[in-house]
């Protein structure tokens, strides 16, 4: 084991990462959430649970791992989001990854991990860029390490930043410059992954899940949405490394407008709800931020949901540079 994997077993022992809860289908039970009556809630949940459905599912697995409504039950927890993975949650996918890895089974996680990854979430980037760094159950591979682990690192996972600045006395310089070029193009890759799973939810497909069954940064299932496509802030104690033996790594059809926009043709979603007002609160707190002045608020209806975007952006890269301004998880999207 390196100095590198020492100190970055020691630094991800100590990090936490919390998850974007999506709203449940039971609109009583993410008004009980509100109110600060955790029971009440969980009652109204573990009903819709019982019938299969995913929201309800990943909620309760939310309260479980918080522990508030019901005895903090991590294992339970974890059972619970496989459960809606396999039914095509994806935060609920990548929280059961993480748990997964948590817990050691990190052969296991690691399609997950992958395929979390692969919809830019930012904590399975650093994860499997570690892996990458070590090659342990996947290649060695450098440029590509270097290139997930930034991409982490710049979307907010704080254990990223210190392993950067460690790979850098490892990787050759030549190496870290083809990562630059190599990030722009996973970055891209990406983009188009979530804007696909956004396209399928719009046409009512279900999303596809990993082979057996890792999410995001609001702890409150009421002002969380259902947005299962956008990458989330850290949250779960993980125990990656850059260690030898860790891997280091339902919707209608097409949506119309509730309020149109004329303007540029980039957007960024902000958020998706089944409670229309948490759209109207998330909206509220964000928009006097300058990255928002002048871009108009719309409402875009899914079925029961509600997306929350700001429109007229000129262009991608716009939309992504209001994203990376706000400070919170967002996805640019095309009008």
């Amino acid at each position: 084991m390196t100095p590198c994997s020492r100190a970055m077993l020691a630094t991800l022992a100590g990090a936490a990462i919390l998850s974007v809860p999506a709203a449940a289908d039971t609109r009583a039970g993410v008004e009980a959430w509100t109110k600060g009556d955790y029971a009440a809630a969980v009652r109204e949940w573990t009903v819709e649970a019982e019938r299969g459905d995913p929201d309800a599912l990943y909620n309760l697995a939310q309260a479980n791992r918080l522990g508030q409504g019901v005895p903090f039950d991590l294992r339970k927890a974890e059972t619970l989001y496989g459960r809606a993975a396999q039914r095509g949650h994806l935060q609920a996918a990548d929280n059961y990854g993480l748990l997964l890895f948590q817990r050691g089974e990190q052969k296991t996680a690691l399609p997950f991990l992958i395929a979390a990854a692969g919809r830019g979430e930012p904590r399975a980037q650093y994860l499997l860029g570690v892996a990458h760094f070590n090659g342990v159950l996947v290649a060695k591979d450098w440029p590509r390490a270097y290139a997930l682990v930034s991409l982490a690192q710049a979307q907010g996972v704080v254990p990223a930043a210190s392993a950067v600045k460690q790979m850098d006395a490892f990787i050759p310089l030549e190496q870290r410059q083809q990562a630059v070029q190599l990030s722009a193009a996973i970055e891209a890759e990406t983009g188009a992954a979530r804007n696909r799973q956004l396209a399928a939810a719009d046409l009512g497909a279900a999303s596809p899940t990993p082979p057996p069954a890792a999410s995001a940064g609001d702890s409150n299932p009421a002002t969380a949405g259902a947005d299962y496509a956008r990458p989330a802030p850290s949250d779960l104690p993980v125990k990656p490394a850059l260690a030898a033996t860790a891997p280091p790594a339902k919707v209608a059809p097409k949506p119309a407008t509730a309020l149109a926009s004329t303007g540029g043709s980039w957007r960024i979603q902000l958020g998706a709800f089944a409670v229309a007002d948490n759209a109207e609160a998330l909206w509220n707190r964000l928009k006097t931020r300058p990255a928002l002045a002048g871009h108009p608020r719309i409402l875009v209806k899914a079925g029961a949901v509600t997306r929350l975007q700001a429109g007229n952006f000129a262009s991608e890269a716009a939309a992504r540079s209001a994203c990376a301004a706000l400070g919170t998880t967002c996805l640019p999207v095309p009008k």
